[in-house]
């Protein structure tokens, strides 16, 4: 793939002071993080290495990259062990991709409030599809999954979401059998999106009376019992999107497809088509019609106030895993489920990679893809020569990452 034109670090490294200037007091200390690692990412101030090309001696600095999970041009690694490390889980059965939304309404107080809000969103989905999922009516089975969250939409406003992998089936209430869903079928959307509106109603609301909430700006009034309690009246009444995606066509297409999704950010590189005259020009997908694909410009201050609007408060898990894929049961469940679908058993998975495994070796070995190929002759191969100190950095700000 052809490098692209424009970086998400162009548009910072240009207009990062002037934001800010202009919201500098507003910033999180974890978006203070975020920006300054996405500007130093593979410059001078990380300090790096000299390669030499062994066949034609071509030479390249190689600057290290900042790791920072918001950064675009820091996921490839990250998303190539995920996958590896999910290899192993993956079951002989059909897999099915469902969506949880939540209105715009709620979105606004999720964003003043993101770790609270966010965790809500993932432990009523959870709740939601678990108890459907065990209802007799429905299925009557124990199901794992994993849950994905993504804040943004196409236009980089604050759209929470989650994207949720289930495998058709689950284990029996007795653990003795592996009850299948129906072909194509997984659950009733309708259902789900009833029972995740009350939850979640419900666990906003308690959070409410508990304090926990915050209110800001132009959210100022739902500080007031009256109001708020409107509010929740307001969105009960509304329909609240839970949708179901076409299933995958087998199981090796959910690592393929959802691979993809894991370790996103809000806006890749390749969507950047210009950056001028403090203005930033990206492609977007206009899903209220039909999916086309436009053009939007932003001024650039803009652009970054969007882009920082999706960082994630430290600590928090952006993936999460349920039901018989949770951390403290996987391995004996899908034991289980295994023997039931009558699967060999998993083989041992490959010990994870050292601490001094170098960066470019645990990509290649993942991806298949080398990074040390010569790019001038093609046919040699880069070989390091000298360590490149981190340059000295006079900014206040740091070149910390979290």
């Amino acid at each position: 793939m052809d490098r692209p034109t424009w970086e998400v670090a162009d548009v910072f490294r240009r207009y990062g002071e002037t934001y800010r200037n202009k919201y500098g007091a507003s910033m999180s200390q974890a978006q203070r993080r975020v920006m300054t690692a996405i500007e130093v990412c593979r410059t001078a101030a990380l300090g790096g290495h000299l390669e030499r090309c062994d066949q034609c001696g071509h030479e390249r600095n190689c600057f290290n990259s900042c790791r920072d999970r918001h950064c675009p041009k820091c996921q490839s690694l990250a998303r190539a062990q995920w996958v590896e490390d999910r290899q192993a889980e993956l079951l002989e059965v059909g897999y099915f991709h469902v969506v949880f939304t939540v209105p715009q309404e709620i979105a606004a107080i999720a964003y003043q409030n993101k770790e609270l809000v966010l965790g809500i969103l993932f432990r009523v989905t959870a709740e939601t599809l678990r108890t459907i999922a065990a209802d007799p009516k429905h299925l009557g089975a124990e199901i794992g999954f994993f849950a994905v969250l993504h804040t943004w939409g196409s236009n980089l406003q604050f759209h929470p979401h989650l994207h949720c992998v289930v495998p058709g089936g689950g284990l029996s209430p007795d653990g003795q059998r592996w009850v299948s869903c129906r072909p194509n079928f997984f659950l009733h959307v309708r259902v789900l999106s009833r029972l995740f509106k009350r939850l979640f109603l419900e666990a906003l609301k308690t959070a409410f009376d508990a304090g926990k909430l915050q209110f800001l700006h132009s959210l100022e009034p739902l500080r007031e019992a009256i109001v708020f309690a409107r509010q929740l009246a307001k969105m009960k009444a509304c329909d609240w999107v839970v949708y179901a995606k076409q299933p995958f066509a087998g199981p090796q297409q959910v690592l393929d497809y959802v691979g993809r999704y894991t370790h996103r950010v809000a806006i890749s590189n390749n969507r950047l088509l210009d950056i001028e005259g403090d203005q930033v020009q990206f492609k977007w997908k206009d899903y209220r019609n039909g999916g086309q694909v436009k053009t939007m410009t932003l001024s650039a201050v803009e652009f970054i106030r969007r882009f920082l609007m999706h960082v994630v408060p430290n600590g928090f898990h952006r993936i999460r895993y349920y039901g018989f894929l949770g951390n403290r049961h996987r391995s004996h469940k899908l034991a289980e489920c295994r023997r039931l679908l009558g699967m060999h058993a998993a083989e041992h998975p490959a010990e994870p990679p050292k601490p001094e495994t170098e960066y470019r070796e645990r990509y290649q070995g993942l991806t298949g893809r080398s990074l040390r190929q010569c790019p001038h002759c093609q046919q040699g191969q880069m070989v390091k020569i000298a360590v490149l100190p981190r340059a000295v950095v006079t900014s206040s700000r740091g070149i910390n990452s979290s």
